[in-house]
């Protein structure tokens, strides 16, 4: 791979096109389409946290030597964290169709349904106990709503991409609600209840390094970019969540720290689905001479909906203000959690 020369001036929104490897010194320094004097920047360079990352999860299983269930959960995990990382350098390499990229996360989520020990039941609101009872069990369809919810958390980073920082920066925010959810999850359970406790420790030992990582790697991606994430991060990152969230036992939790990736989802549905052509980069326009990002109108993402709404703008305010975007949607989805749980469904314990 290239290396990143930590001194040199950048470019952002990935104007050095060919930074994906370098084979001479020659490739290794140009000037950007601004006419700005650059370097070229390492891409996959996400298979740095990532390995740092499945590091920490192996020594982790040190403090569950006593445990053999929390064994094989922490190796179910790895096991498919490392193949999403697989996935996502492969990706970088091959550029993979969209068709492997959702088969792909299909058999890195196997790992998590085989050990999955949990319940397969769902809590019923209020009004309709009367009916059904305070839970309702759908079998098989729970296994089925965790495959698509493991493909979805492994893709949904990787489509709301392109820009300096955006990819770690929005992974953080979401891991420190994680973080956060986990906390406050542990202060309210009794100290006797040692299962429920037990899920939210193992996700904490497993998104606390996660956190780590990406703030290593968030240094030098954030705007300027010194270096470039690549897919193999943001199929990293999605996984982690994916672990963390189905073995933790608050899929339906994480979904509501996942708010601006699913409204992104949404906007690709009809490019993602091909009713309308699908580029492989649906990158907003830099206009060379503002300097400014402006929105594609034929690219259906977040970040161009985003620009559509506040005008052109510097890459810099771009991802500023889509980072302020999924701080705000964290705290409002906790607080949905906190505040609709107990009004639409009460107390109520699992069978």
């Amino acid at each position: 791979m290239c290396i990143c020369y930590r001194n040199s001036r950048t470019c952002s929104l990935r104007q050095v096109s060919a930074a994906r490897t370098c084979t001479s010194p020659a490739q290794r320094t140009r000037s950007s389409p601004c006419n700005i004097p650059i370097t070229a920047r390492p891409e996959s360079m996400g298979i740095v946290p990532a390995a740092t990352f499945i590091v920490a999860g192996i020594a982790t299983q040190l403090f569950y030597t006593s445990s053999e269930e929390a064994i094989i959960h922490c190796n179910a995990g790895l096991l498919s964290v490392s193949m999403a990382v697989l996935l996502g350098f492969a990706d970088c390499v091959l550029n993979l169709k969209w068709r492997y990229k959702l088969i792909m996360p299909f058999f890195a989520s196997l790992p998590l349904i085989v050990c999955y020990s949990g319940h397969t039941n769902i809590k019923v609101p209020h009004f309709l106990r009367g009916l059904l009872g305070p839970w309702t069990s759908i079998g098989v369809l729970y296994y089925v709503y965790m495959i698509l919810f493991t493909i979805f958390t492994t893709n949904a980073i990787n489509i709301y991409a392109g820009v300096n920082g955006i990819e770690v920066g929005q992974s953080l925010i979401t891991a420190t609600g994680v973080a956060f959810y986990n906390g406050l999850e542990l202060s309210r359970i009794p100290l006797e209840q040692t299962e429920e406790r037990f899920f939210h420790i193992f996700s904490l030992s497993l998104i606390l390094p996660f956190i780590g990582a990406s703030l290593a790697l968030f240094k030098y991606n954030k705007y300027p970019s010194q270096v470039f994430v690549g897919d193999t991060y943001t199929y990293f990152a999605g996984m982690v969540f994916a672990v963390v969230g189905i073995l933790g036992h608050f899929t339906e939790t994480l979904l509501l720290l996942f708010i601006p990736q699913i409204l992104n989802f949404l906007l690709s549905l009809p490019q993602l689905f091909g009713i309308i052509h699908c580029p492989r980069h649906r990158l907003p326009k830099l206009n060379q001479e503002t300097l400014k990002l402006e929105c594609v109108s034929n690219h259906f993402t977040l970040i161009n909906a985003f620009l559509r709404i506040s005008g052109p703008t510097s890459e810099a305010q771009t991802v500023n203000g889509l980072l302020l975007f999924q701080v705000v949607s964290c705290i409002a989805g906790l607080s949905l959690k906190c505040h609709l749980s107990n009004l639409l469904f009460g107390p109520v314990t699992t069978e």
